[in-house]
This record gives structure tokens, sequence and C-alpha cells, in this order.
């Protein structure tokens, strides 16, 4: 059991690097060295770096890499509870590492593009620079508006893994596609809704980032304004994922063709 969950843990670690790893890794090429990359071309290199973790680690750990995920397969899966806590911290801790390896294979970049700019680390105008690691929201955005469009995303997101993922499903696509789906969805939600928020939908995926940019010289600007990176990308994707959970199993799969619904009770026969 102990190597088990060892292993479940390292297979987070890795899966949540992969993640960030590319994902930031695009982002740092878009703004220091101005590739046109468009809106769609970035989101699905962030759909695919989600696709190519789960064919990684998906049969060791299943994958999660966003704790929103964990926490809503314990509410709604039967995901053991006990293992909550070591996922997230696993997730986090994978995601400033692959935070802290971009910032070493690119920190050439990083220091002429502060030079050249005339940007002073930790100061208001160096944010721009943090949004390569972590996610900000337009300014026309206040906290809660922000929170309501992660809320929706992660939502929406966890609706169709969860889908693609049930075997009750008679639509679930085919061994392997699954992991496909997920990242296209990714890349869709992206390009839709992505400039509003930078769509995290993912706890760890903006937390450990942010982390990592406060201690390499970018401190309390890192977080933004009114808290933002301690409250919005964290607690929206929670709350937007346990919702998207409650969509699936309450208003979609008790009309799956076989599924008997019980009078007088919330159980379901299967």
């Amino acid at each position: 059991m102990k190597k088990s969950i060892f292993g479940e843990l390292v297979a987070e670690f890795i899966g949540s690097f992969i993640l960030i790893f590319i994902g930031a890794g695009v982002v740092a090429t878009l703004v220091l060295n101005k590739t046109n990359i468009s809106q769609w071309e970035l989101s699905l290199v962030w759909g695919l770096a989600v696709t190519m973790a789960i064919y990684v680690t998906g049969a060791v750990s299943g994958t999660h890499i966003n704790p929103a995920v964990t926490i809503t397969l314990a509410v709604w899966k039967g995901f053991d509870r006990k293992k909550i806590v070591p996922y997230i911290i696993a997730q986090i801790a994978g995601t400033f590492t692959a935070a802290a390896a971009v910032y070493g294979l690119f920190r050439p970049a990083f220091l002429l593009f502060e030079k050249n700019a005339g940007l002073v680390r930790g100061t208001a105008e160096s944010v721009k620079l943090v949004g390569i690691f972590t996610t900000f929201p337009q300014p026309y955005l206040n906290n809660f508006e922000a929170f309501m469009v992660e809320f929706a995303i992660t939502a929406f997101l966890v609706l169709v893994i969860f889908a693609v993922g049930d075997s009750r499903n008679t639509n679930t696509p085919t061994a392997g596609m699954a992991a496909v789906m997920i990242g296209l969805t990714i890349a869709i939600i992206g390009t839709s809704f992505g400039p509003l928020t930078g769509f995290s939908m993912n706890p760890a995926r903006d937390l450990g980032p942010r982390l990592f940019a406060m201690i390499a010289g970018w401190g309390r600007a890192a977080v933004g304004a009114n808290e933002y990176g301690f409250i919005v990308p964290i607690f929206g994707p929670i709350a937007g994922a346990l919702a998207g959970g409650f969509v699936y199993e309450k208003l979609i799969v008790p009309y799956f063709p076989g599924i008997k619904i019980e009078s007088k009770s919330k159980n379901v026969n299967r």
C-alpha cells in the first residue's frame, strides 16, 4: 500500500510538472521571444500538455494533476479522501518545480527582456512577466467576475472529464481517446474564455508557479490586486469542479439508458 501511494504521488508530481513545463514554456516563448502564437495555438499546447501527462501517468494515479479534480472525485466518485492532501501537495510541488525549470531554461531571456524594457522585478510593471508562470484577470474584471469565469469553465471541464471517463456512458470514447478529448476541451475553453482570466481551472497550476515567482524576485506583486492569486484561481476552480460533478452525476447519469431512478430515494440502481 505504501509503495502504491508513493507511486501515485510520484505520478501526480510528474504529470503536474509536464503541464507547467510545456504550458509555461509556450507562454515564455510567446512573451520573451515575441513569437507569433495565436490564442488557439496557445490553448492547444496547454491542452496537449494535459493529454501527454495523462498518457505518461494515467495508469498509475489517474492523472488528476488538479486539486479541484481530486476533491471532486472524492465527493462524487469515491476517491479515497485520505489521499486528497498528499495528492494536492504532490501537484503543487510538481507545478512549482516545473516553473523553476522553465525559468532556469529561459533565464537569459528574462534578464534581457527586463533590461531592454527597464523593468525592475517586483514592481507592478514587472507583473507582465509573472503571467508567464501564472494567471491574472483582465483589468475590467473584479474578483467576483473572475471567480465566476473560473467557476463556469472548470464546471464545463469536469463535466467532460466525468463523461469521457464513465463506462456507463455509451458515448464514451475508445481507450486512449479520453485523454485527447480532455486536451481538446481545455483547448476550446482556452480559446473561448482564456483571455478573460488565463483559464487556470486548476489551483495547483496557478499556486505552485505563483509561489515560485514570489521567491524568484517578484514578491507580493506576483499575487495581484486584492489578493487575487490566493482567492480566485484557487476557490473558483474548486467550486466549479464540484458543480460540474453535481450536474453530471445528478442531472445526466440518472437518465442514461438502463439506469433506474428509485422513487422517494436519492439512490440509483445501476
